[in-house]
């Protein structure tokens, strides 16, 4: 993470478009360890479960996932999925 960067608040992660903008914000600075402050956020944060619903899966199962560091290629290509259709509409 740049010094310039600011870990996400989880708090403000309270929609899926909050939620979101903080991923594609992640993947787009393509740094292992900005994604995953991103994504530890996300666990933590409020609008979690619309990312589950979206993704496909219950909350609990993709919190623990995202807390426990175990989620596979497989889930973080859903995430980035979920992240890229929300994201196609325009960011502003």
């Amino acid at each position: 993470m740049t010094q310039e960067q600011t870990p996400p608040n989880p708090a403000e992660l309270d929609s899926l478009d909050s939620i979101a903008d903080c991923l594609a914000d992640a993947f787009e600075d393509g740094d292992g360890a900005v994604i995953m402050v991103a994504l530890q956020a996300v666990a933590r944060a409020p609008g979690l479960g619309a990312l589950a619903a979206a993704v496909g899966m219950p909350r609990d199962t993709l919190h623990g996932a995202l807390v426990a560091d175990e989620f596979n290629l497989d889930l973080t290509l859903e995430i980035m999925k979920v992240v890229d259709l929300h994201m196609s509409g325009g960011r502003g």
